[in-house]
């Protein structure tokens, strides 16, 4: 069970996972042993899942954001794994998720210009059958994160 001051600590990690402990202990107001202890619990507990660097798209050379929307006349578990394993093997695409509604899937890929979409787009229909691809380009980024709500938790 997590209280406030557990998730005062995830909502602080999550901002910055590089914060001192010894300032996270000041700010919720615990020892600095009490800190990492529960830390190591939240850890543990698998609350916090990994800590991790966000790179600056825009100095790595990907500024640009493609979403491309799928459907596919496959759906068994064997093709589902297929196209898993040809978009893992694609650094360029950093989400894809399964959907409900009109399109089986959407994939978010991260480029140095719109052009070479055509090359990622190229890599997955090499590996995998789909019956029909629409992209869309980001043209603009309002709201951004890997931040989740802290308040749900138990």
């Amino acid at each position: 069970m997590l209280d406030d001051r557990d998730r005062k600590l995830l909502a602080l990690l999550q901002q910055d996972g590089s914060v001192a402990v010894g300032e996270l202990a000041e700010r919720v107001n615990l020892s600095l042993s009490a800190c990492s202890r529960r830390i190591q619990r939240l850890e543990e507990a698998g609350y916090i899942a990994r800590r991790i660097v966000v790179l600056d798209r825009e100095r790595m050379g990907v500024p640009t954001t493609v979403f491309a929307l799928i459907k596919t006349a496959h759906h068994s578990d064997e093709w589902i794994e297929t196209f898993r394993r040809a978009i893992s093997d694609i650094p360029e695409i950093v989400e894809a998720h399964r959907l409900t509604g009109n399109y089986d899937y959407i994939v978010k890929v991260v480029l140095p210009r719109v052009e070479h979409y055509d090359v990622v787009y190229k890599q997955i229909v090499r590996k995998v059958e789909l019956f029909d691809v629409s992209a869309s380009i980001s043209m603009e980024i309002l709201k951004s994160g890997t931040a989740v709500p802290v308040d749900y938790a138990v």
